[in-house]
């Protein structure tokens, strides 16, 4: 019986990628980035891919500022094209929630 059915929250090992103090995730087309203690985090969901030179690069991204506590509460939402382009604007949005927080 895996842990999730036992009732028991599973524990992942090892390090996470870390940026600025923050870990960064992704798991197939979601990213996530933020501390879980700190009140709000950032979602990166790529939501189509584009070729360039024979690699499949991401396109459209959804880019997300989630209440970390409740991550149905979207503070911010907003679609960019391209993954440097939807990291910067959502790291600025995350940084402005946080500190009107006082975070």
């Amino acid at each position: 019986m895996s842990d999730v059915k036992a009732g028991k929250t599973p524990v992942v090992g090892g390090k996470y990628l870390m940026y600025k103090d923050r870990p960064l995730v992704r798991e197939g087309d979601t990213i996530c980035y933020g501390d879980l203690t700190e009140k709000y985090i950032l979602v990166l969901e790529i939501m189509s891919y584009k070729e360039d030179g024979g690699e499949q690069l991401p396109d459209e991204i959804l880019v997300q500022v989630l209440e970390s506590n409740d991550q149905s509460k979207i503070v911010r939402q907003g679609f960019h094209n391209g993954l440097y382009e939807a990291f910067g604007y959502g790291l600025i949005w995350l940084e402005h929630a946080l500190a009107q927080d006082g975070q």
